[in-house]
């Protein structure tokens, strides 16, 4: 049986922190999603604050609706000690439980932009 993308009954979205291009092509794909006025995308240019990206990493993996954050590496890179105090960086999606129940942790993944080639030297993991 194939997964389907949920968690119980609960559906996850995919988020997206990128450049413009990163993540105009993966809006294009059907991954956007805003409800309640909350995004799950944030482009980021060369005027973006770095804090304004630190708030959002933050938000994307404290919410329970999304199960998967695509980041670029150089964007990654730049939020470094925001994605290792969160504990966002690691094995991947865990399971834990607290008094409300099982709670999945969102699955950060480090992706290339169209400027910045993947480098395998500054995976974390």
């Amino acid at each position: 049986m194939a997964f389907d993308g949920s968690f119980g009954d609960e559906h996850k979205l995919i988020a997206v922190i990128g450049d413009e291009d990163t993540v105009t092509g993966l809006l294009l794909a059907g991954i956007g999603c805003t409800l309640d006025d909350q995004k799950n995308f944030m482009v980021v240019d060369a005027k973006t604050k770095r804090t304004d990206i630190e708030e959002t990493f933050t938000n994307f993996v404290n919410r329970h609706d999304i199960g998967l954050l695509l980041i670029n590496q150089s964007i990654a890179d730049d939020i470094r000690h925001v994605m290792l105090a969160s504990g966002a960086i690691g094995t991947g999606a865990e399971l834990s439980t607290s008094s409300e129940g099982p709670k999945t942790h969102v699955t950060v993944l480090e992706i290339p932009s169209k400027e910045s080639p993947y480098d395998p030297a500054k995976d974390p993991t």
